[in-house]
């Protein structure tokens, strides 16, 4: 259990003392810096989900910059560093990137989306209905269909899993999918 952390000690000494595996050292520096950075970077951005994020990867690099840091400047100054030098990556490849299209929420909402709960449910009703009507099948004709569909294996294969010749296997799945289409016929 780490020793708390006095409320005077510098920026400087905190990460000196989190480099050197005092966890309570750096919860004092994020609670520290935590808001201000948070608006700075909101104020800059003016969008609170990329805020949000260019705020967590900020403290990701204090993360995995810990123990190669140095107090060579204030602790203050080396972390709005990185998040000065992260909004330039930002406004640098946003100038590549093409705007989007005034339209764009409309066309968003004008393609169709396959996980909507009617098309799931649908989804799961055909399924449902595909597996009663296998359910009513004869043993041996559910058996072929099965191993063909599921299990991909060739007539030969059938054939010696179930001991019969290739063309009674044939028979059996010819009758097994006829019964299915007639059962699922709409």
């Amino acid at each position: 259990m780490d020793a708390p952390v006095p409320a005077t000690d510098s920026d400087e000494s905190l990460m000196l003392a989190w480099a050197g595996g005092t966890a309570t050292a750096f919860e004092s520096l994020y609670a520290r810096h935590r808001a201000p950075l948070h608006r700075f970077l909101l104020r800059q951005l003016r969008d609170p989900a990329l805020a949000d994020e260019m705020f967590q990867d900020v403290w990701q690099r204090v993360i995995a910059a810990r123990a190669s840091w140095r107090p060579d400047a204030l602790f203050a100054t080396w972390l709005y560093r990185i998040a000065h030098n992260r909004l330039n990556d930002h406004w640098r490849a946003a100038k590549h990137r093409p705007p989007a299209p005034a339209d764009a929420d409309e066309r968003a909402a004008r393609v169709p989306d396959p996980h909507t709960p009617e098309r799931i449910l649908s989804d799961f009703e055909q399924r449902r209905r595909l597996q009663l009507a296998m359910d009513e099948l004869p043993e041996e004709q559910r058996e072929v269909l099965v191993l063909r569909l599921e299990r991909e294996l060739s007539l030969e294969e059938i054939a010696e899993i179930t001991g019969v010749g290739r063309e009674t296997v044939k028979s059996r799945l010819r009758y097994a999918m006829d019964k299915l289409r007639a059962r699922l016929a709409p």
